[in-house]
């Protein structure tokens, strides 16, 4: 749970200190105003990462040098800075060297958007990255091997685009991207096999319907991943760059046996992409034994009152959500505290 946070010049905020106790709360203002950036604040401090910017350079404020964000997060006073030389990092005021550490014992969040239809429509670099940011907090190893994975990829392209490329490097990166993609093809497929049930289950809770989800992690290449490598060597060397691999894999879905975004109605698409995040969460509760804390960006104004209404009944009781709307006409009277952000000012109503 988050029972506060602390940010100096992070985004639009010079400086602001909120108090949320670990219970909900509810972000009310215009847009540009700063609602999103809190919960943003949030996934950096807690996961190191930003759903908006693979930068964290790009969340300093205007013309200032750092940002420093923290607060205390599931019992433990925790803080990550960002300047020129890179992130600082600490858990109950020591410092912590690797980010690996970091994460190891930090919580665990499911980040909803209303850019979460692109998990359906979207090109799969969306669904890689829905999968990467479950799988890492499922299991801790994933992230180390998906970062060497992107180093030797990186390398090995650059050798592919040379004129004579050294085939003997190329082959080194090979037996690289071969070690550590194995790995993380085997946690996505493991994962996309555990989120089919609940996210089944939180479609047909938000729609009231009984619908037959399907989930499938499709390969980029055929058979195993070294003789993927072997078999596309010709078409690399013409293209200049690795065709096949993790970083070109996606996930099919599919609805009553028909491609979700294919055949998918827009109230269908947008429940699934609600159940797709509904299902992360159940599935990282009973993974860590720990609930998520749910960040909503805008979502609610985006469904109908139906959709709306069931959303709110099927996000689990106990777990704590941090809400950002423009509106609070969809509220109830048993509503979490309610802030209003306006010019990065954050205000108690």
């Amino acid at each position: 749970m988050i029972r506060s946070l602390r940010l100096v010049d992070f985004r639009c905020f010079r400086e602001l200190n909120l108090g949320l106790s670990g219970e909900s709360a509810v972000f009310v203002g215009e847009n540009a105003q700063g609602k999103t950036s809190l919960l943003e604040a949030v996934c950096v401090l807690v996961r190191l990462q930003s759903p908006r910017t693979h930068r964290l350079g790009n969340l300093k404020r205007f013309e200032q040098q750092v940002f420093g964000v923290a607060g205390e997060c599931w019992g433990e006073q925790r803080r990550v800075t960002k300047d020129g030389e890179g992130l600082g990092l600490q858990v109950q005021g020591e410092e912590v060297t690797s980010q690996g550490e970091y994460l190891s014992s930090g919580g665990l969040l499911v980040w909803m958007g209303n850019e979460d239809l692109e998990l359906v429509r979207g090109p799969g670099e969306v669904r890689r990255r829905f999968l990467d940011f479950a799988a890492g907090q499922v299991d801790p190893l994933y992230r180390r091997h998906l970062m060497r994975y992107k180093r030797a990829l990186k390398a090995r392209n650059f050798l592919l685009k040379q004129r004579v490329p050294d085939e003997e490097q190329i082959s080194a990166y090979t037996a690289l991207l071969v070690e550590h993609g194995e790995v993380v093809q085997g946690i996505r497929q493991s994962l996309v096999e555990s989120l089919v049930k609940p996210v089944t289950d939180a479609q047909e809770g938000v729609s009231g319907k009984a619908e037959e989800v399907g989930i499938f992690y499709k390969g980029s290449g055929y058979g195993a991943l070294a003789d993927a490598y072997a078999s596309e060597a010709e078409r690399e060397r013409r293209q200049g760059k690795t065709v096949v691999g993790p970083h070109r894999d996606d996930v099919h879905l599919t609805l009553n046996g028909r491609g979700a975004a294919e055949f998918g109605s827009e109230g269908q698409q947008r429940t699934m992409a609600l159940a797709l995040k509904l299902g992360q969460g159940d599935l990282l509760e009973r993974e860590r034994e720990i609930a998520p804390v749910y960040l909503i960006d805008d979502v609610f104004g985006e469904l109908d009152t139906g959709r709306r209404n069931a959303l709110m009944e099927y996000l689990p009781e106990k777990s704590q959500q941090l809400i950002t709307t423009t509106s609070v006409a969809w509220l109830g009277q048993e509503s979490p505290p309610l802030f209003r952000v306006a010019g990065g000012e954050v205000v108690a109503e």
